[in-house]
């Protein structure tokens, strides 16, 4: 189901086709998360809204709690879903210096944490 329908093998198809026959929530759960990838991957943000109201129309509840939190911050997802920007390379280095202090917990004090992170 989260993966791409053609990375699928034909038998790994044949039986998605079968769940998805006999399971109603687990086909429309499916088209709510294939359906969100395209947005994704083709950034497609201006498709979200539509999106939110079919999972809201679906009896789906733990999709409902995901469309709650995207609904609080609906621009800023709209923004991510559209732009090329992102905060990655940003996210690594804090991540980076996150390792580097839990490295360095009960070892030394400051003074050779802050040389670690500038030099690192």
């Amino acid at each position: 189901m989260l993966r791409h329908p053609d990375t699928l093998a034909e038998s790994e198809q044949l039986q998605l086709k079968a769940v998805r026959t006999h399971c109603p929530e687990l086909d429309a759960l499916t088209r709510h998360v294939r359906s969100f990838a395209v947005m994704l991957t083709e950034r497609q943000g201006e498709r979200l809204p539509d999106w939110l109201d079919a999972v809201r129309q679906d009896d789906l509840p733990s999709l409902h709690t995901l469309a709650a939190g995207i609904d609080r911050d609906r621009d800023a997802v709209i923004a991510g879903l559209t732009l090329p920007w992102n905060s990655g390379v940003v996210e690594g280095h804090v991540n980076r210096i996150k390792m580097l202090k839990r490295q360095m917990f009960g070892r030394a004090g400051f003074g050779l944490l802050r040389k670690r992170v500038l030099l690192a």
